[in-house]
């Protein structure tokens, strides 16, 4: 493999790990007595800015705020599915497990793609990739022994509840951002994907305003603890990690074997979130069922990303699918 192509494994792998940090700094301010609402609230409303200091070096606004004035209507309920309804569910779903838990069931969301895609999609895009839901079925087996590890063979109403929050946030989040990619396909504007996820935080922006005023009055407003976790998540998943996944498919956008690897590198995210929680939050290690079920994913996940990547490479739309569903 070529150095540059070694270098955009390596940006990938990095971006998982700014990745990971989602779920260890969701079940940190949780596990420290936080509330949920104002980890999920906060981070939305702290990307915004942070956001806003990337652009200038990514072209700017651009034609994005015609694009807003023009598509109102789309880019304000694709943002909610893309962003809101990703985001409640999966941060109230860190009250229920250690990191790794929550991280590995999210991986459900490589099989949002093919699954949505007969409902999204009008052309070719349509058929369902049998070998891609060949593989997404290793990775729920292993999302289901992970969970019935964790919960030592008795799987409660609560866990069942966990379990849906999670697959639901996994669905919503390519859902919401596909839609948007078809709706920019078929229009005269020109976004790239900086611009585009500026404006979907943007566009989200209105519901957690009425969940910031909901929260503040029924819970209190947030500590200085939940505001820093918060902006860690921010900063990490949803400027950093993003700019540097979007950096590394650039690199390897017409190679197929290493834009394979660069898409493989998410199988990262459960290592990393297992060691970081055993590390820094006191978690124990997944074992019998759940350890099982854990490198089941990991498996699943390289497979995956070896298949969606090679599919991709030289492809810029099968590319800038790939980067929307790990943006933000």
């Amino acid at each position: 493999m070529r150095s540059s192509s070694l270098a955009a494994v390596g940006l990938a792998l990095c971006a998982a790990l700014f990745f990971t940090l989602t779920y260890v700094l969701n079940r940190s301010l949780v596990a420290g007595g936080g509330h949920w609402a104002w980890a999920v609230i906060l981070r939305y409303l702290i990307t915004l800015p942070l956001l806003a200091m990337v652009l200038p070096m990514q072209g700017g606004l651009g034609e994005l705020p015609r694009e807003l004035r023009r598509h109102s209507r789309a880019w304000l309920l694709w943002s909610s599915v893309g962003f809101v309804l990703f985001g409640i569910p999966l941060t109230w779903a860190a009250s229920s497990g250690p990191s790794w838990l929550i991280a590995g069931s999210f991986q459900t969301t490589v099989l949002a793609g093919p699954l949505l895609a007969p409902l999204i999609y009008r052309d070719e895009r349509r058929r369902l990739a049998w070998r891609t839901l060949a593989i997404g079925a290793l990775i729920v087996a292993g999302v289901f022994a992970l969970q019935w590890g964790h919960a030592q063979g008795q799987l409660h109403a609560g866990d069942w509840l966990a379990i849906a929050a999670v697959v639901l946030s996994a669905f919503a989040y390519p859902l919401g951002n596909r839609k948007l990619l078809l709706h920019l396909e078929h229009g005269e504007s020109h976004i790239n994907a900086v611009q585009r996820v500026f404006g979907m935080t943007l566009c989200s922006w209105p519901l957690w305003l009425v969940f910031t005023v909901i929260a503040w009055c029924t819970i209190g407003p947030p500590t200085l603890r939940e505001a820093l976790l918060a902006g860690g998540v921010a900063l990490s998943s949803g400027t950093v990690a993003t700019v540097l996944f979007f950096r590394a498919t650039d690199m390897v956008r017409s190679e197929p074997t290493a834009l394979a690897a660069v898409e493989a590198m998410q199988a990262a995210e459960l290592l990393f979130a297992t060691m970081l929680g055993v590390l820094f939050l006191g978690e124990a290690w997944p074992h019998g069922y759940a350890l099982f079920g854990a490198l089941a994913i990991i498996v699943g996940i390289a497979f995956f990303g070896w298949v969606s990547g090679r599919g991709a490479a030289g492809n810029d739309e099968a590319v800038r699918v790939l980067r929307s569903d790990r943006s933000a």
